[in-house]
């Protein structure tokens, strides 16, 4: 498994939390994305060492009506 670094960890988690903030499932938000209804929690387990793409990151925040930056920490890590 491939490590996952703090930058790639901070965006899963903020990913995350957005989506628990609107009470979203893992499956929901993969449907919304159409992707397989495991591809979320694939990034959120750690165990796999994927990573968001920049534009996945973009879609993911369509999909959960925010910007990319909401994501992003204010500085590097």
């Amino acid at each position: 498994m491939a490590e996952i670094s703090k930058i790639d960890r901070y965006i899963i988690d903020k990913v995350r939390e957005r989506r628990l903030e609107l009470n979203i499932t893992q499956v929901d938000l993969s449907l919304r994305l159409e992707k397989s209804d495991k591809y979320i929690s694939q990034f959120e387990s750690y165990k796999t060492g994927r990573r968001y793409s920049a534009f996945m990151i973009n879609e993911i925040a369509k999909a959960l009506d925010c910007s990319p930056r909401d994501f992003w920490p204010e500085k590097a890590l």
